[in-house]
């Protein structure tokens, strides 16, 4: 009898470990702060970590088509230090030509040592790779502006920090609807400091651990345990949004994601 339990339960673990390896969508509004006139659809992606999603990564190209976005944002950990490049470079020269992207580094790139080389991949790949920089865009009739700053890994905060001046569109573009890529959530306060509509963000993995029912995670890089901003909407004390996504890693990390679906996030500015 005591056997018989004992193997309902490695089975009830087993069933529930892969279910929530399974990736989801998640929606997510926010206010276009009347700076758009016809609403913008933006698929999110974080922490793929190079990770498997079907052949040529098919999986994951599917569900960013099947939402009809109009632009992808990678908020780092695309490539990872340890996995092979394959599966990352299959997602990106899946979607590349026929989505305008955009990508800022993580800190598993600057782990790698091939940040660079990944950039120069990204650009000849018809990828923005964005590293203290902005570039002003028209979608479905509105000029948006995207900025992004590299993963301060190895940088003092100072030179981060002007990275993060440099993305200002002055008052060319002071009425145009501007998003910031950042790797990073834990600098929320940094970012309330700048005037961003909507910033996007990874690297929290959701928490890796969740509490069921309640939306908390267990542990994040530079948030430690139950971390605050690990997934969803918050936002900040100026009024900015800033979204996080729980990524996409599955098989890198050395234990699996419990109560926590890898997900592809869709933002709706409307």
């Amino acid at each position: 009898m005591i056997k018989k339990i004992i193997l309902i339960v490695i089975v009830i673990l087993l069933a529930i470990i892969f279910w929530f390896e399974v990736p989801v969508t998640e929606h997510i509004k926010v206010s276009g702060n009347d700076k758009v006139d016809t609403p913008i659809r933006i698929a999110l992606i974080t922490d793929l970590h190079s990770c498997y999603y079907g052949r040529n990564q098919s999986q994951l190209i599917k569900m960013i088509d099947d939402e009809n976005v109009d632009i992808i944002l990678m908020s780092g950990d695309i490539f990872d230090d340890k996995f092979s490049e394959k599966n990352a470079r299959l997602f990106i020269e899946g979607v590349c030509d026929r989505y305008p992207c955009f990508y800022v580094t993580g800190n598993h790139e600057f782990w790698s040592g091939r940040q660079d080389e990944i950039k120069e991949y990204l650009e000849a790949h018809n990828v923005t790779a964005l590293e203290g920089e902005y570039s002003a865009i028209e979608v479905n009739g509105n000029t948006i502006v995207i900025a992004g700053v590299d993963d301060p890994t190895y940088m003092t905060m100072d030179d981060w920090t002007r990275q993060l001046e440099a993305t200002d569109c002055g008052e060319e573009y002071q009425d145009s609807y501007k998003i910031l890529l950042s790797h990073r959530p834990e600098l929320i306060d940094v970012y309330s400091g700048y005037d961003y509509d909507l910033v996007v963000c990874g690297h929290a993995h959701g928490g890796q651990w969740r509490i069921p029912f309640t939306g908390v995670g267990v542990v994040a890089p530079n948030q430690g345990r139950f971390p605050k901003y690990v997934d969803g909407l918050y936002e900040l004390s100026n009024g900015t949004d800033m979204v996080v996504s729980r990524g996409l890693c599955r098989e890198r990390m050395p234990y699996p994601r419990f109560f926590n679906h890898p997900e592809v996030v869709i933002i709706d500015v409307e």
